[in-house]
């Protein structure tokens, strides 16, 4: 297929820039491509029963791009591709609308979906985007569940986020800056930081 560099469509979308479906759709569609495998990451209205409002985006742009165009490339390694379109949005999103979206064509339908499972799989673990999420009666900055596990893999835990432990009322108490006090069941259980920013 056509060269890599020319085939992959990487972008960051400043506040209030909604992402245009048809346009990065467009950018991948080809002739010789039997498949387009798409992946709409869009805001919903309610989380652990609390009421969203909008979800707040921030990023190291630079460092970001960066980061998408690797994974595009990692990509391409594992899977016979045609193109690769990625888009995500800063800023507030609100509910119902999208925040990240991305578009795989290929030959054959498994490459496609496979790759775009990668691709947001790796978005979400290692790209440097910030997401808070706003309620109704409160905000706070989500870790995505995807960097905890692949930080938690490669034991590379920030210290402000290992666990502290101290003794209330008998019990051991987990207390990290990733999430509200939580009951430790067992001390090893301890290891890595699991939780929300």
């Amino acid at each position: 297929m056509a060269g890599e560099h020319e085939k992959n469509l990487v972008e960051i979308l400043e506040e209030n820039h909604p992402i245009d479906i048809n346009k990065y759709t467009n950018y991948v569609h080809s002739p010789q491509c039997g498949a387009i495998a798409t992946f709409f990451g869009n805001t919903r209205d309610t989380f652990d029963g609390k009421t969203v409002i909008e979800l707040r985006y921030e990023a190291y742009v630079p460092m970001a791009i960066r980061c998408l165009k690797s994974i595009c490339s990692s990509a391409r390694s594992m899977w016979d591709i045609n193109a690769i379109a990625v888009a995500h949005r800063l800023g507030p999103v609100s509910v119902g609308e999208t925040s990240v979206f991305v578009a795989v064509s290929s030959v054959h339908r498994v490459d496609a979906l496979d790759a775009c499972k990668f691709v947001i799989d790796e978005i979400k673990a290692s790209v440097p985007i910030w997401k808070k999420e706003v309620y109704s009666n409160g905000e706070v900055w989500k870790e995505n569940v995807e960097f905890l596990e692949r930080r938690s893999e490669n034991g590379t835990i920030r210290a402000c986020c290992k666990p502290k432990v101290k003794v209330e009322d008998g019990e051991a108490v987990k207390n990290g800056c990733c999430r509200p006090k939580a009951k430790v069941e067992d001390e090893g259980s301890m290891e890595s930081c699991s939780g929300n920013a």
